[in-house]
């Protein structure tokens, strides 16, 4: 079902005017002057990049009662070209020509800009993960770029008791289709070209992640595809594509999930792709995440002791992982670097930059260094629970998680040591409308995305 999508200018940039033409009050007195017939009444006024409203009404009062606010040329070319393709709507190749306003129809008037972008081709991506309900909405820009306009994220930690019992629990399950229909209800306002909509570890692992995956589709009318960790793995490298410089010349990125940690090493030494993920090397899928190791070990109390024991859990797992030098000839180099896609990272940068309320702008793309990273766990492992639930970068939801986090990311920094650590807040949801949108040939179709 598709229903005409009323969301998708807002904040774009005005297109349909031509840079020449002249904008300011005095050029429009003066082709007001100089023209010498009215419009015909059936087509009054053509409105570009504004809705009819009080300044129109002031406008008309300056004319004395003209309502032409276009001049009369560009009308009639309009009302010919209408008149020659009878029904045809605006497109890009048309360069979002207005719509006109009728005064016996009382129709309202279509910005340019809400136009062009109505046009645009709209892409989905739903990420439903062990801790998280994440959904985003986007239409491609530039080249290999996009600009979101729905998402939605919510924690519903729908892998909660699964390490212990290895099914999904009925309250879990519960809380992860309310927030599924949520998202149900965004795609069903949308227009979509192209969706997917992915399930990870806990939908995996769970002996009832099957019947689950049943339910979601009859209760929230969303069909989810349980993808394997090799796929997620490389869905994490398409998203963080960006946030890797061109200098770069090796990459291990990880992603600390809630029931596993992907980790990916990619190799750039040598040429690079425009896809990232064409590089990977190696990768790897521990069993392991922060709900999984928190429910272990504990998250609420945390001492150092349990902590090096969450640390070293995470190591043995690490040093059985046959691919992990793979980067050893570029590891010493200062273009090499960590990159991290994950609810743990997030949370240390937002602490270190001291944020008083999370912001994802400052935090997408921060560097962080060695020592700045050594004293950020640091100082969450020297912080009681109800710390850690006071801090607004934290808070309850993660205030028993977040050292699980950062444990996995202790081992991960032991096996690759890097002077620089650059922290993502994208991922998964970000990599498949990437690979959505290219294979889908929506930046070489799109005039304004070209190089």
């Amino acid at each position: 079902m598709t229903v005409e999508d009323h969301d998708t200018g807002a904040g774009a940039s005005e297109v349909g005017i031509s840079a020449g033409d002249s904008s300011s009050p005095g050029a429009r007195r003066s082709r007001g002057r100089r023209a010498k017939k009215r419009a015909p009444d059936s087509l009054t006024a053509v409105h570009f990049g504004e809705e009819p409203g009080a300044k129109g009404k002031k406008r008309r009062k300056r004319k004395r009662g003209r309502k032409v606010f276009a001049r009369d040329q560009q009308i009639a070319a309009v009302t010919e070209q209408r008149a020659e393709t009878p029904g045809k709507k605006p497109s890009c190749g048309d360069h979002a020509v207005p719509r006109l306003v009728s005064p016996q129809s009382g129709e309202p008037s279509a910005s340019p800009r809400r136009t062009f972008w109505r046009e645009q081709p709209v892409f989905a991506a739903l990420d439903l993960g062990t801790n998280n309900c994440r959904l985003l909405v986007a239409i491609p820009t530039r080249y290999g770029q996009f600009r979101v306009i729905d998402a939605f994220s919510r924690i519903v930690r729908l892998g909660e008791g699964l390490s212990t019992s290895g099914r999904l629990s009925e309250a879990a399950m519960d809380r992860a289709i309310g927030a599924l229909k949520i998202c149900a209800d965004k795609l069903r306002n949308r227009k979509i070209r192209r969706a997917r909509l992915i399930a990870t570890e806990a939908c995996r692992s769970a002996a009832n992640g099957a019947e689950f995956i049943a339910r979601v589709e009859r209760e929230a009318g969303l069909k989810l595809e349980i993808i394997d960790r090799r796929t997620e793995a490389r869905l994490a490298v398409s998203g963080c594509g960006p946030l890797v410089e061109r200098d770069t010349k090796g990459v291990v990125l990880f992603d600390i999930g809630g029931g596993s940690s992907e980790i990916a090493l990619v190799d750039l030494s040598r040429h690079r792709s425009p896809r990232l993920a064409n590089h990977i090397v190696s990768w790897t899928s521990l069993p392991v995440g922060v709900v999984t190791l928190a429910e272990r070990f504990g998250g609420r109390t945390v001492t150092r002791d349990v902590f090096r024991a969450m640390v070293d859990d995470v190591a043995v797992r690490l040093h059985a992982f046959d691919g992990r030098h793979r980067l050893s000839h570029v590891t010493a180099s200062p273009q090499f670097h960590l990159l991290g896609t994950s609810g743990t990272v997030t949370t240390l940068a937002g602490v270190h930059l001291n944020l008083a309320r999370y912001d994802r702008r400052r935090v997408d793309g921060l560097w962080m260094d060695r020592d700045s990273v050594d004293q950020m766990v640091e100082k969450l492992l020297g912080w009681d629970f109800q710390e850690r639930v006071a801090n607004p970068c934290i808070g309850a939801d993660r205030a028993d998680l977040v050292l699980a986090g950062c444990a996995i990311l202790e081992a991960i920094r032991a096996v690759w040591p890097s002077e620089r650590l650059r922290v993502a807040d994208r991922g998964l949801r970000e990599g498949i409308l990437s690979e959505l949108m290219a294979d889908d040939g929506a930046w070489r179709s799109n005039g304004r995305g070209r190089r």
